[in-house]
């Protein structure tokens, strides 16, 4: 076997239409385009959205609502998870870097710990964000709340 005699597997591979090459051919003439109009054109390309003049579906919905281009998205973690990362883990202090390594947020996400669940083991937090409830059940189990 060499390079010049590979073929590929028989029927495998169809010749292609020849579009445009006389009558003779079958496909001369309008060259499978239909008669006259912009589609049948040279260098025709649809504008995106458009629909032949009807009113298109992003101009029929009506607009509604407000994003707030300052607002701080928190990725939320209970305290309930933050006692089974501790339990699982061994940990002492709860910071950034050990919720990175433990999959829980990611390395550009900001986080909040809330107060679902309760603090078993006295431990010190360190977050972005805290609920009032959360401080509290950390404060209540001998541990601290850093706001970073």
């Amino acid at each position: 076997m060499k390079l010049n005699n590979l073929t590929p597997a028989k029927g495998s591979v169809k010749n292609k239409k020849r579009i445009g090459r006389g009558q003779g051919s079958g496909k001369g003439g309008t060259s499978t385009r239909g008669h006259k109009g912009a589609k049948s054109r040279s260098g025709y390309s649809s504008k995106l959205g458009f629909e032949g003049g009807q009113m298109p579906l992003q101009r029929r919905v009506p607009k509604f609502g407000f994003r707030n281009p300052n607002r701080v998205e928190y990725k939320a973690i209970n305290l309930d998870t933050v006692q089974s990362l501790i339990e699982s883990a061994k940990l002492e202090r709860v910071n950034l870097e050990a919720l990175i390594a433990h999959g829980l947020m990611g390395k550009n996400d900001k986080v909040k710990i809330l107060g679902r669940g309760e603090l078993k083991s006295k431990v010190d937090v360190e977050a972005h964000a805290f609920s009032s409830s959360a401080v509290k059940s950390i404060e209540a189990a001998g541990g601290k709340a850093t706001q970073l």
